[in-house]
């Protein structure tokens, strides 16, 4: 392969990073504003976000991608590739992460909400200090988990005519009537995008141990 080759490889894959740091950084509190609207059980709202998040996790990475760019735009609503692909995995992500904070929350122990109700401590301010740290702490795991997932599901955004690795690697494929370089070095490039998510989630799991034997 060429240096230009290698080049558009390595922007391929910054653009990978980029798509899905930020799908990853809209997608987590979205998902927790979601879990919490499920936890409380508010009418109607509830309902919607079940609704939602069991739509969205039925459906593949690609098809929404396709329904985002494709189809917003016959009902007037023009969207460029790049915010396409983020909002594609950032809607995606948002479901699964609903259901991860929703256990969470789900196998919180009602005692010390009890207990900080009996101090009078206000509704956010009990959620800030009390439950959300305990939560975040419990469910990193699984969050680490899927971050990992998102990395993989994202060359569905390729279909947007966004450039990331997997799309720079058939390019070039189809260009040096070679596909096998370019695609081992997209390979390697993933495998490292999700070492890194691994190591994270090992981390956090040990973590999580010792803070249970303290």
């Amino acid at each position: 392969m060429s240096f230009y080759d290698w080049f558009a490889l390595f922007q391929g894959a910054g653009t990978t990073v980029l798509l899905s740091l930020s799908g990853i950084a809209i997608g987590l509190p979205l998902g927790l504003s979601m879990a919490v609207v499920r936890w409380l059980r508010l009418p109607l709202l509830s309902q919607l976000v079940t609704l939602y998040v069991s739509m969205v996790r039925a459906t593949p990475a690609v098809t929404l991608a396709l329904l985002i760019f494709f189809a917003l735009p016959s009902a007037g609503l023009e969207i460029n590739p790049i915010p396409a692909g983020i909002a594609t995995l950032a809607i995606s992500t948002s479901a699964f992460d609903c259901e991860i904070f929703r256990g969470g929350l789900a196998a919180f122990p009602r005692d010390q909400v009890e207990a900080a109700l009996a101090f009078g401590m206000p509704a956010m301010l009990r959620f800030r200090r009390i439950i959300l740290p305990q939560v975040l702490r419990a469910v990193r795991p699984a969050l680490i988990n899927e971050m990992t997932l998102l990395i993989k599901a994202s060359p569905a955004i390729a279909v947007t005519g966004v450039v990331d690795v997997t799309r720079a690697a058939v390019r070039i494929g189809a260009d040096t009537y070679q596909p096998l370089p370019p695609m081992m070095v997209a390979l390697v490039l993933y495998s490292l995008f999700v070492l890194l998510f691994v190591i994270m989630q090992r981390s956090a799991e040990r973590r999580v141990r010792r803070e249970a034997l303290a």
